[in-house]
């Protein structure tokens, strides 16, 4: 398991089990310590089913090991679509760890890519809605942008460049 899984994994076991915040240890990769960025960490069950995903499009932390044991532990407690992951749970996880690039503009939906490029659709007034890429089921810019405007919240009616804001980020994906 490499170190982004391994410090995700440790997070959310600690956390879970005795309700303690890990420090990141010091025998990280170097990049971890050291860079910042944003982070989703997804938590699945063995059978491929989700199971928790919270994550940071922008660095919220000192550094990404940080950001690994916050979201990790976020992903485990507090995603609204699922009650807290209970010990009993914790054999049966599998993570992934994303670290995003920052997020640049795009100004037309015909520029997505959803394999390719994850999508943060926002608005003026702050709602945003973000989907990783290359989530199984989402295969055109069409479903991706859909996805992005319901999880913000916003309306059909609302869609149009003087309203929204899209932008388009990579990932380093770690599974």
């Amino acid at each position: 398991m490499d170190a982004y899984l391994n410090l995700a994994k440790k997070s959310v076991e600690n956390y879970v089990k005795k309700g303690k915040i890990i420090s990141p240890p010091p025998n990280l990769p170097k990049e971890m310590l050291t860079k910042k960025a944003g982070v989703f960490v997804s938590l699945h069950k063995k059978s491929g089913e989700l199971r928790g995903c919270i994550g940071t499009f922008l660095p919220t932390k000192p550094n990404i090991a940080q950001e690994i044991i916050v979201n990790a532990i976020s992903a485990a407690t507090n995603d609204p679509r699922f009650p807290p992951v209970s010990q009993e749970e914790l054999k049966e996880l599998t993570y992934s760890v994303d670290i995003l690039s920052a997020p640049k503009d795009v100004l037309d939906i015909k520029d997505l890519n959803p394999k390719k490029y994850g999508l943060i659709v926002s608005t003026s007034d702050g709602r945003r809605g973000l989907l990783l890429p290359d989530i199984p089921g989402v295969n055109t810019p069409q479903e991706q942008f859909q996805i992005c405007c319901f999880k913000a919240g916003i309306s059909p009616e609302e869609i149009s460049p003087q309203k929204i804001r899209l932008q388009i980020f990579t990932v380093q994906r770690h599974k």
